[in-house]
């Protein structure tokens, strides 16, 4: 039915069998939710069945035209006006003025997915800007271009001007300056690029690091796959980090001061050999990232989260990213194939590079290799666009640098840093409530149907008929187990002497790392051996559960210590696993995968944060009711005592103090206790302002408490007067 359609009438096998795996979830989709299963293909019986949500997923991200981050442009009214690159609306506020076509426009608002304006005639604004791929010259126009430049450099300067006048339409000025610039190359380099000549030009940049020019008119399809080969081919042989620019019109490349001698052969590639080396170099490049994008996105792998609304380019890449570190575990991942294919036919042109390269190599096309004081005019474009490749780079180090891991010995590390004690900070009801969610135990995560039930033993592993149970709502789990298993969707294995259902996805995955032993009749593809297996299982573990101790996943799996040990090591180098003390009350060294470990963090700091979240006025007034023992049982002088401790400090009203204060928090009070506190010099008491002539606050306070509490009290000013001056000079 597939090959039924034109456009996959030659579709092998091979390839056909590789999407259905991919969309029958063989992919990890705990790595990567969009790996999910979204077809039943039944291996056996030959047949394909839509799982829910499907539908859904094609109708609201379905569509082949990639999404190059464009805003709409519209007026209040819904009238589009254009379109505006997401760096520049980014850049952009309310209020701006910026043209588009002949008129001038003021931004009036910014959402999610347009920017909404009015026009602004006769007010100045800015230069848009976009940002995009254009398609390169095609050999045959560089050819015809090359032809052009050695018929006019051939002709007598007279003749070419008459010819350019001619045949091309120029006036004398145009004309004079396409000659002109064509002698001045000529001066320069000796030679001028043509369709039978290429000129490879070295000189030194401002800093001393020499710069290598291809000058060539052959195009970008021929020189893109052409300047990665080059820098392919240099760090092999000379371990040169090689910094590679091309257009149109040439190929530039940067060397380091100390590579004085760049032998010639090395950058004409033998054309045997370019297949290999562009291959080996593609995946490392921007383009193949963003061909990645926009395959997975026509794969529906990066869908919209809302039909309504667009996912910010910058959010893709993100997305895009994750997507690719996955992939690239996997050689036969399709969107990696439909990429390099897309890269290989769509954008580069190797077969029109491989004639270029063999006419090189026959002598067709003549090299003329010069070195110059300073860039000659064909140099000096490539090294304009030079700049504009450059200029806002950041200081990020090569890709070499950024590949090469900083190996420490982490147990020592860990014992200069001091091992990382959480057990204190998590929160026991997180902890409790995240482990419930990652065993798809809690509410709204149980399986509702057999294509969820699958999805679950995807997800957390081997589980027995009990365990299946209480991970699925109602009372079917019977019926959709028995139906898994005669789909062979679903197989039965012993691990640890336990009966468990496992996926038939993880039929290889068992047997090579428990020895499981796994039915027969399993299709192919589930029964190939896996890289890792052990470790897989260790991860899934880990993914799916809390911090544990060892002991715990190797009784899990019926393995000894020391292999469960050697796994999460493994992982723990990897950086997917991390040992330290977590769980509340626990004890002993405890692992835990890293995104776990994060997602209890951040619930515990959530945990926290509402422990001390504000509460209303009617709850705070309650609270301090309660806090003051306003109209409470508090008797005698230990009331008194108590009811003073929490108004130290505090400055009252003298005059309020024992016919409102005290009065309200002891019953009977008597102003006998009070005097016989001051008498004995337990307690003292400190003015703080006057309040009009016959009243002021004071501020009560413990005797031993008095140096802590006094050192904030501003002290008052001594009376003025001359009996009081009296009175302190005697």
């Amino acid at each position: 039915m597939v090959r039924g359609a034109a456009c996959f009438a030659e579709l092998s096998d091979e390839l056909l069998y590789n999407v259905l795996d991919l969309l029958s979830g063989r992919y990890p989709s705990e790595e990567f939710n969009e790996l999910r299963p979204r077809l039943v293909w039944d291996r056996v019986a030959g047949t394909l069945r839509a799982r829910d949500g499907s539908k859904r997923l094609a109708i609201m991200s379905g569509g082949t035209i990639p999404d190059r981050g464009l805003f709409g442009v519209f007026l209040p009214d819904g009238t589009r006006v254009g379109e505006l690159d997401e760096e520049m609306v980014y850049e952009s506020r309310p209020g701006e003025t910026f043209l588009l076509g002949a008129s001038t426009w003021r931004i009036e608002d910014i959402t999610f997915e347009r920017v909404v304006v009015t026009p602004a005639p006769g007010e100045p604004g800015k230069m848009p800007f976009w940002h995009g791929d254009r398609p390169g010259r095609p050999l045959e126009l560089g050819r015809a271009l090359g032809a052009f430049q050695r018929e006019a450099r051939a002709l007598p300067a007279e003749g070419a001007l008459a010819s350019l006048m001619a045949d091309y339409s120029l006036d004398a000025l145009a004309a004079h300056n396409v000659l002109l610039y064509l002698e001045e190359q000529a001066q320069a380099t000796g030679a001028v690029p043509d369709d039978r000549t290429i000129v490879v030009e070295r000189f030194r940049d401002e800093i001393g690091d020499w710069r290598v020019c291809i000058l060539s008119p052959f195009g970008v399809p021929v020189h893109a796959p052409w300047a990665m080969a080059i820098e392919r081919r240099l760090l092999e042989r000379y371990d040169i980090p090689v910094e590679t620019m091309y257009t149109d019109d040439g190929i530039v490349l940067r060397l380091p001061e100390a590579a004085d001698e760049l032998p010639l052969a090395d950058l004409i590639i033998d054309p045997d050999d370019i297949d290999e080396l562009v291959m080996a170099s593609l995946p490392q490049t921007s383009l193949f990232s963003a061909r990645f994008r926009e395959c997975s996105a026509r794969a529906l792998l990066l869908p919209r989260r809302r039909p309504d609304q667009r996912t910010p380019l910058w959010q893709q890449r993100q997305r895009a990213a994750d997507l690719l570190a996955v992939a690239s575990k996997y050689p036969t991942f399709p969107m990696l194939l439909e990429t390099s294919r897309e890269c290989l036919q769509d954008v580069f042109d190797l077969p029109a590079l491989r004639e270029v390269l063999g006419q090189l190599r026959s002598r067709a096309i003549r090299v003329v290799s010069v070195d110059t004081a300073k860039a000659s005019p064909f140099a000096q474009s490539l090294l304009f666009n030079w700049i504009a490749a450059f200029m806002y780079e950041g200081d990020s180090p090569l890709a070499e640098r950024r590949a090469a891991a900083l190996s420490l010995d982490r147990d020592l590390l860990r014992d200069l840093l001091g091992a990382e004690e959480l057990r204190e900070l998590l929160d026991p009801g997180a902890l409790a409530d995240l482990e419930l969610e990652l065993q798809l135990l809690a509410d709204g995560r149980r399986a509702r149907s057999a294509d969820e039930l699958h999805d679950v033993l995807r997800k957390v592993g081997d589980l027995s008929a009990a365990e299946v149970d209480l991970r699925c709502e109602g009372h079917e789990s019977a019926t959709w187990l028995a139906s898994l298993l005669h789909d062979r969707r679903a197989i039965l294995v012993s691990v640890a002497g336990v009966e468990r259902h496992v996926a038939a996805e993880d039929a290889a995955r068992y047997r090579d790392a428990l020895g499981c032993n796994v039915p027969l009749g399993l299709p192919r593809a589930f029964t190939e051996p896996v890289p890792h297996p052990l470790e897989s299982l260790v991860g899934r573990y880990a993914r799916t559960n809390g911090p544990f101790v060892v002991e715990g996943l190797a009784a899990r799996f019926g393995i000894s210590i020391d292999r469960a040990m050697g796994a999460l090591a493994a992982l723990e180098a990897e950086g997917r696993v991390v040992r330290g003390e977590f769980r509340p009350n626990g004890s002993g060294r405890e692992f835990s995968d890293v995104d776990v470990l994060r997602q209890l963090r951040r619930r515990s700091l959530a945990a926290l944060r509402r422990e001390v979240e504000p509460v209303e006025q009617p709850a705070y007034a309650r609270f301090l009711l309660g806090w003051h023992n306003i109209a409470g049982d508090r008797r005698g002088l230990d009331g008194l005592v108590e009811a003073l401790g929490q108004l130290q400090g505090a400055a009252l009203v003298a005059s309020a103090l024992e016919t409102e204060v005290l009065p309200a928090r002891l019953r009977s009070y008597r102003a006998a206790d009070l005097d016989e506190l001051c008498t004995a010099g337990e307690l003292v008491w400190v003015g703080a302002g006057a309040l009009g002539a016959n009243d002021g606050r004071i501020r009560l306070c413990f005797a031993d408490q008095l140096p802590v509490l006094a050192q904030g009290w501003e002290a008052p000013e001594p009376p003025a007067g001359a009996l009081h001056h009296l009175l302190r000079e005697h």
